[in-house]
């Protein structure tokens, strides 16, 4: 590719991904080689608190892999099983990364533009135009990259089956309905909503995010009393730190916090 695959924008404590080949944000070998070592890096950055990922232009998040990429991509790296293990390596590490991602659903996001998003922590979806779905089954196979698995998980089994194996592709209300979506809002403003809310996560107390995306995240698979350990672990780490101290002394002196000073 000519252009770098993602553009990069920084606001503070917030990092802006934008899947750079518009219209359609094709998440081809390039693209997923640049975010794996952009998922490194931000993982160690502590500076970096919250990160939104979209699509350049205004038509589509992504319409997936760039099949056509796909003989290459397993010549260079010894296998089509290598090819997805990456793209389920960085999902997996956005997940469980213990920052807030936020992915912005407008236009296509099919198949792994809806399998990546499907690791983000929030997805807010565009009122209008939207087509969200996992469409392999019109291709005679099945997603690759973790799709059932969290889409499952998110909507529950019903809407999973209905929508895998009818290849259905759902609007922006309807993904907030299912529970895929956490807001729904007029495109022209969708991405700026993105953004406000990584600002407004950005601002909270970095440790106790962190510690609560690791009590949440794959609370599926926890039994409750686990899910009980992990909360307490989470107020242990967090209890004494400067920025537990400046909200309680914000909330005595009536006061909004000021979190994440050192």
């Amino acid at each position: 590719m000519a252009s770098d695959p993602i553009l990069i924008e920084r606001r503070d404590g917030v990092m802006i991904l934008s899947i750079n080949d518009a219209p359609y944000n094709r998440m081809s070998l390039e693209f997923m080689d640049s975010l794996e070592g952009l998922v490194g890096t931000i993982g160690h950055d502590d500076s970096i608190r919250a990160i939104v990922i979209t699509g350049d232009g205004d038509q589509n998040f992504s319409v997936g892999m760039n099949l056509k990429q796909l003989p290459q991509g397993a010549k260079e790296k010894g296998s089509t099983d290598a090819v997805f293990d990456q793209r389920l390596r960085v999902i997996s590490a956005i997940e469980n990364m213990g920052k807030p991602w936020i992915a912005t659903l407008f236009g296509y996001c099919l198949g792994g533009g809806l399998e990546l998003p499907l690791g983000c922590h929030f997805r807010l979806a565009a009122q209008d135009d939207a087509k969200i779905g996992l469409p392999e089954m019109d291709l005679g196979t099945v997603p690759a990259w973790g799709g059932s698995a969290r889409l499952s998980r998110c909507v529950g089994r019903d809407h999973a089956l209905d929508m895998i194996l009818r290849g259905k592709k759902i609007s922006g209300p309807e993904a907030l309905a299912f529970g895929l979506a956490t807001e729904v809002w007029p495109n022209a403003e969708l991405k700026d909503r993105a953004i406000a809310l990584a600002e407004e996560l950005a601002a909270q107390p970095r440790l106790a995010v962190r510690a609560m995306l690791e009590c949440i995240v794959g609370h599926e698979t926890k039994t409750l009393a686990q899910s009980l350990r992990d909360e307490r672990a989470a107020v242990n780490a967090t209890f004494g730190t400067p920025d537990q101290i400046e909200g309680m002394m914000s909330f005595l002196e009536k006061r909004k916090p000021v979190f994440n000073k050192s």
